[in-house]
């Protein structure tokens, strides 16, 4: 009897782990130095359902994986720009930008450059 109730058990158990599907979004930002890879990757991955974050900065664009029944892609860019960096086109908070680190605010991380590309 034990055995079955253990077998049941574990069953549910991988049967619970299988659903949670994880999705993959990436993000075009304004990211060009490392304080931004720092700053993004470790306030992100709090995000709820957020299981991965990483910041590539050759291509200026922020990878998240998530669970997508705890979190939505709006929801995550609109984290991003609550710390100040550009979210796929919208500019980041100019508040938060404000507190970014000297580096970032130098080289204009948060903001979108004139031309509007990237």
């Amino acid at each position: 009897m034990r055995i079955l109730i253990l077998f049941c058990l574990i069953a549910i158990g991988l049967s619970a782990t299988a659903q949670q599907k994880t999705e993959h979004l990436e993000i075009k930002s304004s990211t060009v130095c490392n304080m931004c890879v720092q700053t993004i990757e470790s306030n992100l991955i709090y995000e709820k359902g957020v299981s991965k974050v990483h910041v590539d900065l050759a291509t200026s664009s922020v990878h998240i994986d998530y669970n997508p029944r705890k979190n939505s892609p709006e929801k995550l860019r609109a984290a991003l720009i609550k710390l100040g960096y550009a979210a796929d086109g919208v500019p980041g908070d100019a508040k938060a930008f404000a507190n970014l680190p000297a580096c970032c605010q130098k080289e204009g991380c948060g903001k979108l450059p004139e031309d509007g590309t990237h």
